[in-house]
């Protein structure tokens, strides 16, 4: 946990944005088109903030934690365009598909790619960001990496956050290396800098928000990956739900906010932030490191 106080003006910006984002304590939206949604006049959004900047936790001066990152103002614009209040439910990402899928949540934003086997569980809205993958290491191990084919070694034990395309990347690209799974980001960014693991497969901006805030950590190179970009994942069937939000989305990109809302998050991924889940009292767990 990066402890910086510089922008906190800036934090507070967008946090006041995104007050009541996490307990839908305003009752709920007009609803003024209609629409049907898992919680009356609700929209219920599932996300894994350890995303940093899509989605993570930004800290005030005295510690508390807030929903920030460019996924969650989206969900807030969304929810404001449909009069719906908006509900986020954290938890890990490898539980977002069954919840999807189990239709407990209007939509899932947590730097969703449109892989074919995640639209058994949901439908994609529009794509509204185009990321890039990286291959991430240590300085100390920088001299390991020369480029990504040296990344294929059996001596070298390799990272993927559970669930995500980076798990095919892994696969496509370093076969023949100790490939291990992780719940969270995080997880991926203690294990490398602590040692276990040599580097690991990230999204790039999640790389370079951490490395903003972890001088160790080095990005080797960008990795090729011909997915469609960053989509919403949206209830199955619920076709007039996706109506709304792509006009939504697509109104707010064409606008420029979206642009505000990349721009406000990476600022607050590089102050005082926290990435994961809190504990039973929406706090930081004491033994974030």
């Amino acid at each position: 946990m990066k402890k910086i106080i510089a922008l906190v003006m800036a934090a507070l910006m967008l946090v006041g944005m995104l007050a009541g984002c996490t307990a839908a304590d305003d009752g709920p939206g007009k609803n003024k088109y209609n629409l049907t949604t898992v919680k009356e006049g609700y929209l219920t959004v599932i996300t894994s903030p350890d995303y940093a900047p899509y989605e993570f936790y930004a800290l005030d001066k005295d510690g508390n934690p807030s929903l920030a990152g460019f996924d969650m103002a989206l969900a807030q614009y969304i929810a404001d365009y449909l009069d719906l209040t908006l509900e986020v439910v954290p938890m890990d990402f490898n539980g977002i598909i069954g919840e999807m899928q189990n239709g407990k949540a209007d939509l899932a934003m947590a730097g969703l790619s449109p892989k074919p086997e995640r639209a058994l569980a949901m439908d994609f809205s529009d794509t509204y960001y185009e990321g890039k993958q990286a291959f991430i290491t240590t300085k100390a191990n920088a001299g390991k990496f020369t480029d990504l084919a040296s990344t294929n070694n059996a001596d070298y034990t390799i990272a993927v956050q559970s669930g995500t395309i980076q798990v095919d990347l892994a696969a496509e690209f370093s076969p023949n290396a100790n490939v291990i799974n992780l719940t969270k980001a995080t997880d991926i960014i203690t294990e490398l800098l602590s040692g276990k693991i040599d580097g690991a497969y990230v999204e790039w901006d999640v790389a370079a928000s951490y490395q903003k805030n972890y001088s160790d950590l080095q990005i080797v190179c960008e990795v090729p990956y011909e997915a469609e970009g960053n989509v919403i994942g949206v209830k199955k069937g619920n076709t007039d739900l996706m109506k709304y939000v792509n006009e939504a989305l697509n109104k707010c990109v064409d606008e420029g906010t979206f642009a505000k809302f990349l721009e406000e998050a990476n600022n607050l991924a590089s102050g005082d932030n926290y990435q994961g889940m809190l504990d039973p009292d929406g706090k930081v767990p004491t033994d974030a490191g």
